[in-house]
């Protein structure tokens, strides 16, 4: 309703900033950061302020969400090179004159500590999709030789820090555009089943490679100890394996209905580790369930599949890949995620998105999201 002198009204005036969005996409983040917060109540009860902490960051990330999906996309291709630049730029840095914490360098001081790697997960994706819009019609077999070296440089970098979790997010965003700008299977196919024979070679010759002498090449003692460990946790049931075997313990304790909500035994005696962080889904089973841990994987699944949507309804190269990109990103974290709390894939620091305990990541889920958000209200505003 117009006021005085015919003024429009205070939700007229901020009607068109909301216009467009794309509800369906909206309720599944709600419906995600919902049991994310009920989550964390529970796992998070006994470490101080960690549930007002998540609940700050979550509407951290919604107003990073909220402002970035005011961004048109064609302003948002324009961040595309400099955001690359300045990523790798600061991993450099990083590798120079960087923090280290636990043996691993990975953050830097700019007057405050930041992580530089966070920033590839979404300008990774960003320069691939940038560049494979500039080849538009005239994709060569050169320009993903060109796109491979763009996400071989950033990722490198990563992997020497060493952090092998953010490493896999940054490659798998960079590897998904390629994929959706046309990468032929007959080149998919046989990287494939050269994993496959490995991982299989892997575990045939357990015994014998994973001797405590034997070194693996390209890989840290460390790295190649959580290898070894998944396919044998009870090794070292009270070191290396402890973190699988109560993950497992939790998940298959919870049965069918869960134990009930504050309920966990295995949470709260403290069983689990970075049961507010990493090892969160475990204290989620135990509480909830066979019946809550499907909730929460349709929940996921909805979310990709309405990511999807928008990614194929995209109009152009770079809205397209982007928004297929960032979408199965959130694939990613939490099939890695679920994966190593479940013990079917080495325990690697991937957050389970919304539910797990962290600001920066939280930070890159709103930035992901609004970059979501923006490529479908375009399209919806220039349909209506």
């Amino acid at each position: 309703m117009s006021g005085a002198f015919g003024k429009p009204s205070a939700w007229q005036r901020i009607k068109p900033v909301f216009a467009g969005f794309d509800g369906p996409l909206l309720f599944a983040v709600l419906v995600l950061g919902a049991l994310g917060l009920v989550t964390m109540y529970s796992a998070g009860f006994d470490h101080g302020t960690r549930f007002v902490d998540h609940g700050r960051n979550m509407m951290l990330a919604a107003g990073i969400l909220f402002i970035v999906a005011q961004i048109p996309p064609q302003r948002l291709m324009a961040f595309a090179v400099p955001l690359y630049a300045l990523g790798v730029a600061l991993l450099v840095a990083t590798a120079v004159m960087g923090i280290t914490k636990k043996g691993a360098t990975r953050w830097l001081n700019v007057g405050l500590v930041i992580q530089p790697s966070e920033i590839l997960k979404i300008a990774m994706p960003l320069m691939l999709a940038w560049w494979f819009q500039r080849r538009e019609g005239q994709i060569r077999a050169l320009d993903f030789v060109v796109a491979l070296v763009l996400l071989a440089l950033p990722v490198g970098l990563i992997v020497k820090q060493p952090d092998l979790g953010t490493a896999i997010l940054v490659l798998s965003a960079g590897l998904y555009v390629i994929f959706f700008a046309g990468l032929s299977w007959r080149l998919i196919i046989p990287v494939v089943v050269l994993a496959a024979a490995a991982i299989t070679a892997v575990a045939v010759s357990e015994e014998r490679i994973c001797q405590p002498d034997l070194k693996w090449p390209l890989m840290r003692d460390y790295q190649k100890n959580r290898i070894c460990t998944l396919l044998d946790p009870t090794t070292d049931p009270l070191g290396k394996g402890f973190h699988i075997i109560q993950g497992m313990i939790a998940i298959g304790s919870g049965g069918v209905n869960g134990k009930g909500f504050m309920k966990g035994t295995q949470t709260h005696l403290e069983f689990i580790p970075e049961r507010t962080t990493d090892f969160i889904f475990a204290a989620f089973s135990e509480e909830f369930g066979l019946i809550g841990c499907g909730s929460l994987l349709l929940g996921f699944t909805f979310l990709i599949f309405r990511g999807l949507m928008i990614a194929a309804d995209s109009p152009t190269v770079f809205t397209r890949l982007l928004a297929g990109a960032i979408t199965l990103s959130f694939f990613t974290y939490a099939f890695v995620n679920m994966g190593m709390v479940s013990g079917i894939l080495p325990v690697v620091g991937v957050p389970l998105p919304f539910i797990s305990y962290g600001g920066t990541a939280m930070v890159t889920l709103g930035l992901g999201l609004g970059i979501l958000m923006s490529i479908a209200k375009s399209r919806r505003l220039v349909q209506s």
